[in-house]
């Protein structure tokens, strides 16, 4: 499989999504963020879209987000139980496993997925993680966890020109969490579960500014 060529296709389809405003329903609003969603292109579901303001500086916020084994999304995400990494491709790309805990009062039993990550910079400051499914031969999957599956994915954080203690944060999430769950449940699940995304975030940035 060709990783460095998919892991592109997705840095480019994220920044799709964030100049594409066409088609967006809101969903979900809070203190920290708007959820909305549109149908997927991808899968026979649809894509959600979070859009928020963290204060903080983009390197904070960044700390929090960078999808690295040892990082601090495990410590703060309730949606990320273990994230390994599988394979170093090249300096910006790698492909891991993320574990999720079982969710909605154990409706959604444990879950692991595997990604293509990229890690990409822009010129102005920008920062993205984007992230898809792919298949790797050293993690077929396993007893206890049911398989799922990312479509294009991840986060961008943005720099607020002129306010450098704040960043603007997009979340896109794409998931197919496969086995046979009602699809009222799968549309309940994500919204609540991006608030509650951006609230922890928030929390996590501000007590990175407490050391």
């Amino acid at each position: 499989m060709d990783f460095v060529h998919k892991a592109n296709t997705v840095a480019d389809c994220l920044l799709g999504f964030r100049k594409d405003e066409s088609g967006w329903k809101t969903c979900k609003k809070s203190n920290d963020v708007i959820v909305s969603w549109r149908p997927s292109t991808e899968f026979p579901g649809n894509v959600y879209k979070g859009e928020g303001v963290v204060n903080g500086s983009k390197e904070k916020v960044w700390q929090c987000l960078e999808p690295v084994p040892g990082g601090l999304r495990v410590k703060w995400d309730n949606n990320v139980k273990k994230f390994e990494l599988l394979e170093q491709v090249t300096e910006i790309i790698s492909v891991c496993r993320t574990v999720t805990p079982s969710a909605a009062m154990g409706i959604i039993a444990p879950r692991d997925f595997v990604d293509v990550f990229q890690i990409k910079q822009y010129e102005d400051g920008t920062i993205s993680s984007n992230a898809t499914n792919v298949v790797h031969p050293s993690c077929p999957p396993q007893s206890g966890f049911v398989r799922g599956f990312n479509h294009t994915c991840g986060c961008i954080c943005v720099p607020i020109s002129g306010e450098p203690n704040k960043t603007q944060v997009f979340s896109f999430f794409q998931t197919d969490l496969g086995g046979l769950l009602p699809r009222s449940v799968v549309d309940s699940f994500f919204p609540s579960s991006m608030a509650e995304f951006y609230s922890n975030l928030a929390k996590a940035v501000k007590s990175l500014k407490d050391h």
